[in-house]
């Protein structure tokens, strides 16, 4: 039987990311995106930020692994690797405490890729530096498919990372894992209803107070939030680095607020360098007997400002 069978070709990174930091780092950051990376490293990446500080650069992204809670900084070079960028790395990791170290890179070069092994070799297992490959394929006029390639990783990263996941969970509160009961719960919910929802919940659920959710752009995303100090479960879009993203939004607020039929909380959280907007509901969240109903409010909310804010990405 004869088949006929496509041919992959390389694209160039520049085709679809004509700008570094303006287009690649801001695409990486949708969840979505750098899910392809997390399952690449076996990493779960949260608590996300662009452009944040080191002196007189900015390293592009930093932050936490979940499993470990070890900070991560992740360099985006779209060209082959120099000096200039190794060595900016590493004054990023000195800057923020880095103990993941991830670098980006189209293509490097031989002496690079030495030194990131040698790095590796004679670092502590708490310090880690992995060197990857992006490249872009498509077969004839499909859209384009982003793959990472490792070509640099420490010895034994798999084993680490599972004996670091395990002590952690060993570790855990019983509220940290009622809130991972809490959105493992809310992903079956929502897979069991016949009315599927615009919403994809495709983040794996972790211990931790809330749950991200990508609406379609990278300059935002929606988080669920399971306060039970305050009593509440929260909707909110949570603007990280992007004022003008959030005053655009600010300037529709009263569209906005009549299309969701609800007043909203708006936040300026400068310490953070971030903006939140906000509705909650009271109630308590701890009792389980009433999670489908709050499961409930959680996905018509999620999905009502899905439908509304993908308006003004």
């Amino acid at each position: 039987m004869n088949m006929n069978l496509g041919t992959l070709q390389k694209v160039n990174l520049r085709t679809a990311w004509p700008h570094e930091a303006l287009d690649f780092t801001r695409w990486l950051c949708n969840d979505e995106n750098i899910g392809l990376l997390c399952a690449e490293l076996d990493i779960v990446l949260e608590e996300i930020k662009l452009e944040q500080a080191s002196g007189r650069y900015n390293v592009d992204i930093v932050a936490k692994e979940a499993n470990t809670a070890r900070t991560v900084i992740i360099e985006n070079q779209l060209e082959i690797t120099d000096h200039k960028h190794l060595g900016q790395i590493l004054t990023y990791a000195s800057a923020h405490d880095a103990s993941i170290i991830i670098w980006i890179v189209k293509d490097y070069n031989e002496e690079h890729k030495q030194a990131i092994d040698w790095f590796n070799r004679h670092m502590p297992e708490t310090i880690s530096f992995f060197l990857i490959q992006l490249e872009l394929w498509q077969i004839g006029t499909s859209l384009p498919a982003p793959r990472f390639h490792i070509i640099c990783e420490p010895n034994n990263w798999a084993k680490t990372m599972k004996v670091a996941s395990t002590t952690e969970n060993t570790t855990l509160s019983d509220l940290k894992l009622q809130q991972q009961r809490f959105w493992e719960g809310l992903k079956e919910y929502a897979a069991g209803k016949t009315d599927k929802s615009i919403i994809n919940l495709g983040r794996s659920p972790r211990p931790q107070h809330w749950y991200n959710i990508s609406y379609g752009t990278s300059k935002a995303h929606i988080s669920l939030t399971f306060n039970s100090r305050q009593e509440y479960i929260g909707c909110e879009i949570y603007v990280t680095n992007d004022g003008a993203y959030y005053q655009q939004l600010s300037n529709n607020k009263e569209q906005i607020e009549t299309e969701l039929n609800m007043k909203l909380d708006w936040q300026d959280l400068p310490e953070s360098n971030a903006f939140r907007i906000i509705t909650t509901y009271s109630c308590q969240p701890t009792n389980e007997a009433r999670w489908p109903e709050y499961f409930d409010w959680l996905l018509r909310s999620t999905e009502l400002f899905t439908k509304t804010f993908k308006k003004f990405k």
